[in-house]
């Protein structure tokens, strides 16, 4: 998509305040997620994704799946991926019908109640916001949020989600409520947590591993950790890391504006080396068992829609999201 003329020198934000959070809710949510707050975006759906597993009905459905025993970071990368190719494209665009097609399809295989669909929605909205307040380089302006909230009820009626709420004070009420009187210990809670954590822990080099574990307890709020049964964090750690996080977001307030979106060019994607190039959605997803992954490595797809692309493979059977 190409981005208009915007003036201004280290923001889009003088540009984003002339557009409508409703009619222009793709190109504001693009701008804030992938010019303006890449890091703070890609860090915050980590947790917001963390936090959903606090739920013991969703984290039984993910345990039943075997995806995070089995291949955690190849799940992590496909729900990263399909979800940033909607942010970057749009849900109207090929790629966007590729995306939520995929993600439908995987969750079509299991029998997800609509509050859970609900509240996993509500996270992608309502956990950026709140860590862009805390630690991001300036506020979301209230044309952000709310094309926040138009941009993922949009997504939401794609993926036939019922009952979304009428605005953005009731949804983030709904996703307030859902916490308090849902989140609660389960052992499926504690697996696909530890997995997780063991997740980010496997990106750093072994030394600092430990220490990783300590932090991702210690960004954790009390309800998170009982509803996984890890330890209490450590307050220290935890102003620490706050601390490093203010700083970096000092620095980037002084660098000019970002030319090119961040959303689908993530250097450090494992799973699919080279991604987007060549690359389609439809690609992507549980079915891509290991051998096909392990194919790709290392070569260059082909262009998109050519013959012999990856997307021409048969795809081997395998477990879902």
């Amino acid at each position: 998509m190409r981005i208009r003329t915007a003036p201004g020198t280290f923001s889009w934000l003088p540009y984003i305040r002339t557009l409508d959070p409703l009619g222009d809710r793709h190109e504001i949510h693009r701008l804030t997620a992938g010019f303006e707050f890449p890091f703070d975006y890609q860090r915050a759906l980590e947790f917001a994704l963390f936090r959903t597993y606090c739920v013991p009905s969703v984290s039984a459905v993910l345990a039943e799946s075997g995806e995070f025993a089995g291949r955690p970071q190849k799940r992590y990368d496909d729900t990263a991926i399909l979800m940033a190719e909607m942010v970057e494209h749009g849900v109207d665009s090929e790629r966007g019908h590729e995306s939520v097609r995929n993600i439908n399809r995987m969750h079509g295989m299991y029998d997800i109640a609509n509050d859970d669909m609900l509240y996993v929605l509500s996270t992608f909205i309502y956990d950026p916001i709140d860590w862009i307040d805390r630690y991001g380089w300036r506020r979301l302006d209230p044309v952000e949020r709310l094309a926040a909230y138009h941009y993922y009820v949009e997504i939401g009626r794609h993926m036939a989600v019922r009952d979304i709420p009428a605005d953005f004070e009731s949804f983030a009420r709904f996703k307030l409520e859902y916490e308090r009187d849902r989140f609660r210990y389960a052992d499926t809670n504690n697996a696909i947590g530890r997995y997780t954590r063991d997740l980010y822990c496997a990106w750093f080099p072994a030394p600092l591993r430990p220490l990783v574990a300590r932090g991702v307890y210690a960004m954790l709020d009390q309800r998170m950790s009982d509803a996984f049964g890890f330890p209490a964090g450590s307050p220290r750690l935890r102003a620490l890391i706050e601390t490093a996080l203010h700083a970096r977001s000092a620095a980037v307030r002084f660098l000019p504006r970002r030319r090119v979106s961040r959303t689908t060019r993530d250097p450090r994607n494992r799973t699919y080396p080279g991604y987007p190039d060549g690359y389609r959605p439809r690609d992507l997803g549980v079915e891509r068992a290991h051998g096909r992954a392990r194919r790709l490595r290392g070569v260059v797809p082909a262009a998109a829609g050519a013959s012999g692309t990856i997307a021409d493979a048969p795809a081997p059977p395998g477990p879902a999201s």
